[in-house]
């Protein structure tokens, strides 16, 4: 089976990769021909993410933006298939959407040679270039920083009552990244209008956990953007430019704080 590049990566020259799994919006045909009609339209995609860090070039940092739809497969999810959460969660090869209902026509089979050739040529080139760029990143400048770009709708009853925060950091209770990287991040939100949260539903996915390596000196954690800092209300995954002009401002003070803070120095 032949896959189109399964991903974007753009070189800097700071400690900081920023990786952005599911902002893709390309299907293959098998996806594209037996999702149902309003899966179609990708409604669990982290709409506009690579719009919103735009901004990374300027500073130098690298970057690896997924191709492919979290619907072909997801990459922040082991390839073993292991939940990630003791609740509800959406697999490495998704069947029901947030909203618990189906995204492929029902009483289509599922293709294990088919899942197997989209692990090793989507899922793992995404994992080797995130593994080698930390490495790269980490002999340069004595320590990496991954920071995981996502966002997610303001309440997904699925995971969560209520309505989320509009900053939810991970770092797996805080075994993926040094204490002050977290402290930087949440200190570049202060006095901000944004309400933040630090491991609360979103402790960080399968990337943030199997690559954040403190130890090693490689930080990681995830960000979890509300789209309601950023997108319409009713207008269906489109940009409030308003509401960007706000937001992204706050994201790059975000990164800022990340870059000025060296995780080795006491």
């Amino acid at each position: 089976m032949m896959f189109s590049k399964s991903y974007d990566f753009i070189q800097g020259d700071s400690p900081l990769l920023v990786s952005m799994p599911h902002s893709g919006l390309q299907l293959t045909p098998q996806v594209a021909n037996t999702l149902v009609p309003e899966a179609l339209a990708l409604p669990d995609t982290d709409w506009h993410i690579p719009k919103l860090y735009d901004f990374l070039g300027s500073m130098n940092v690298s970057v690896l933006q997924a191709n492919y739809s979290r619907y072909v497969i997801d990459l922040n999810r082991p390839k073993d298939d292991k939940p990630l959460y003791s609740g509800k969660t959406t697999g490495l090869f998704p069947h029901i959407s947030f909203n618990e209902k189906p995204l492929f026509v029902q009483g289509v089979p599922v293709d294990k040679a088919y899942q197997q050739a989209c692990i090793e040529q989507i899922w793992w080139p995404y994992h080797q270039q995130l593994i080698q760029e930390l490495a790269r990143i980490k002999q340069k400048f004595g320590y990496a920083i991954l920071f995981d770009a996502h966002s997610v709708k303001a309440q997904v009853p699925m995971f969560f009552q209520g309505t989320l925060p509009d900053f939810n950091l991970g770092t797996n209770d805080g075994a993926s990244c040094a204490s002050k990287l977290l402290h930087a991040a949440q200190k570049s939100l202060l006095n901000s209008a944004y309400s933040q949260v630090s491991n609360g539903r979103f402790k960080g996915g399968h990337i943030t956990r199997s690559h954040g390596q403190p130890i090693h000196q490689i930080h990681a954690f995830q960000l979890e953007l509300s789209q309601a800092t950023y997108m319409h209300d009713k207008d269906i995954y489109s940009l409030d430019s308003h509401k960007c002009a706000e937001v992204i401002p706050q994201l790059k003070k975000l990164i800022e704080a990340l870059l000025a803070c060296n995780p080795t120095h006491q």
